[in-house]
């Protein structure tokens, strides 16, 4: 991880909060305060959660659960379709599939910032998390009865955004502002996201695909109770909640900070079209293994469709070094890209990735895709995600100004529900165009966001020089 996406997983939290932050114990996890033990367990399950209903909804959705004779049984689902279809247009059932995921994914990641100010400002952060632990749990659960299932994504939604929304700055609040240790605390934390997001399409994508959906499901809502049982027993050890009440002396912009929050807003919308993108790993992506990709090793064995979703995180977490040692080795020569730069070229690799998954569909010809190109697609999203969304992150943390930093660091989540949902509205096209051709629209649409940042990185870069 380099210095730039510590700044970012690190930062982005800390700054958000202006409660007192305080040490609640004597060290005792790996030489930290005990309550972290607790909050980096209930965040790998919120993780193990999320991936899990990642990496089985669109599958679940698709090969049965919008299929005639079952979807009749869904509570609410007919107007719920006429609500879609009135502002996306007619849906087949895969495009009405995709359209549901987008909206889900982009949503879960819109609620943190609700889910965070409500924790802050009126429920307190514990009491939140326990309540979004508690509703992702029965969430799961409802999945089990297809009649719940749009009652099972709210709670999902809602509960993802309390846990999610909170967890994070509990971990700033163990430590005062300067302590060293903070660093090693958030570290642990992202290890625990990355464990639940790896560990998620093995286990509930297995039990899910092979055994049974509602195994899958059920396999994430057992792991959230267990999570919540654990989070109530370390609750003494978790820091004090101070609800945040409006101080008269709140910092606001100074002359000439509305230019540097205008374009970080334009940064974070150029964002939005890189999530367009690379949000289809998730949506049509699984389908597309599903109906295109020879996923045979031998004969006897068939590579699950879920599994890809670990590959991609773990694509993440062997290229993230390998990355952290060419950045370091480009500032010791002066030769490291700017910020803007490296979006670009994280635009450019996710570009390149569907344009490698375009090709391989006209060299498949009628045939199916070899098993090796989608793993070359992996390790260039990979690329694509290391380039763009931590740099993302540490940018907004270093250039936003002290008035709406927290704000602004919110809206960085914005980009990844703006591209989620216009994901679900480009799955539609999965029906319409030939393979090759949808995955080259999406290389289009990465490339736009290349392009705008390509014009637009001189100016931008101007505007930004004084507040980084």
């Amino acid at each position: 991880m380099t210095s730039q996406q510590n700044e970012y997983r690190m930062t982005a939290v800390i700054e958000a909060s202006s409660v007192e932050i305080r040490d609640t114990g004597r060290p005792t996890f790996f030489g930290h305060p005990r309550g972290l033990a607790y909050i980096v367990f209930a965040e790998g399950w919120e993780r193990f959660s999320f991936h899990g209903m990642q990496a089985l909804l669109i599958l679940y959705m698709t090969g049965y659960l919008l299929n005639p004779g079952i979807i009749e049984n869904v509570s609410g689902f007919a107007q719920f379709r006429v609500l879609l279809e009135s502002v996306f247009g007619p849906l087949s059932t895969q495009a009405l599939a995709s359209q549901i995921f987008g909206l889900y994914i982009g949503l879960v990641y819109f609620s943190p910032m609700i889910g965070g100010s409500l924790g802050d400002r009126l429920f307190g952060r514990t009491r939140s998390v326990i309540a979004g632990s508690v509703l992702m749990a029965f969430g799961h659960f409802l999945m089990a009865i297809e009649a719940a299932f749009l009652y099972a994504l709210l709670l999902l939604v809602l509960g993802s955004g309390l846990m999610k929304g909170n967890l994070a700055a509990q971990v700033g609040a163990l430590y005062s502002k300067n302590d060293p240790q903070r660093d090693t605390a958030f570290s642990l934390y992202c290890l625990a996201i990355n464990a639940g997001a790896f560990l998620a399409p093995l286990v509930c994508g297995t039990l899910g695909e092979l055994y049974g959906w509602h195994y899958g499901f059920g396999a994430a809502g057992i792991g959230m109770l267990l999570a919540t049982a654990i989070y109530i027993v370390g609750r003494e050890h978790l820091p004090a909640d101070e609800i945040i009440k409006q101080a008269a002396d709140r910092p606001t912009l100074q002359p000439g900070e509305g230019k540097v929050v205008l374009s970080l807003a334009g940064i974070i919308a150029i964002t939005s079209l890189y999530w367009a993108a690379q949000s289809q790993v998730w949506n049509v992506y699984p389908l597309w293994l599903r109906d295109r990709v020879d996923r045979a090793l031998g004969a006897d064995l068939t590579i699950p469709v879920t599994w890809f979703q670990a590959i991609d995180t773990a694509a993440v977490l062997l290229i993230g070094p390998a990355l952290i040692w060419l950045w370091q080795r480009q500032a010791r020569r002066g030769t490291e890209p700017s910020d803007l730069s490296k979006i670009a070229i994280g635009c450019t690799s996710f570009a390149v990735g569907c344009l490698l998954l375009s090709a391989s569909e006209l060299v498949a010809g009628n045939g199916q895709v070899g098993l090796g190109l989608p793993m070359i697609f992996h390790a260039l999203g990979a690329i694509g995600y290391l380039y763009v969304w931590p740099i993302t992150f540490a940018l907004v943390s270093k250039a936003a100004p002290a008035a709406v930093n927290a704000m602004m660091l919110g809206a960085c989540y914005l980009a990844i529900f703006i591209g989620g949902v216009f994901s679900g509205w480009l799955g539609r096209f999965y029906e319409t165009l030939p393979p090759a051709k949808f995955w080259l629209l999406h290389a289009g649409v990465a490339a736009v966001g290349l392009v705008a940042m390509l014009l637009l990185r001189k100016p931008l870069t101007r505007r930004l020089e004084p507040a980084t």
